[in-house]
């Protein structure tokens, strides 16, 4: 399972990933629309995400394994001043 914080975001979002037999995790990010934004080789249990050209909505996290099948996901919403 993923934790992700905070939620809504602003500037940045974190995941902290939990520890699975696989290590080649891939952790994509989608804008509500189904576009890929952003993807990151899951390579410590914490990664951290820069929002700033993220705009404001709801966006999608998925987790997957090295055959691109999905592990988790989840939403979260990044709100902007």
């Amino acid at each position: 399972v993923t934790k992700f914080y905070p939620n809504p975001a602003t500037n940045i979002i974190n995941f902290d990933i939990a520890k699975t037999s696989d290590n080649t995790l891939t952790l994509q990010l989608f804008n509500f629309m189904g576009r890929k934004v952003s993807e990151s080789s899951v390579n410590s249990p914490k990664i951290t995400f820069l929002l700033d050209g993220f705009y404001r909505g709801i966006y999608i996290y998925q987790l997957r394994d090295r055959n691109g099948k999905i592990v988790d996901s989840g939403k979260f919403q990044v709100v902007k001043n």
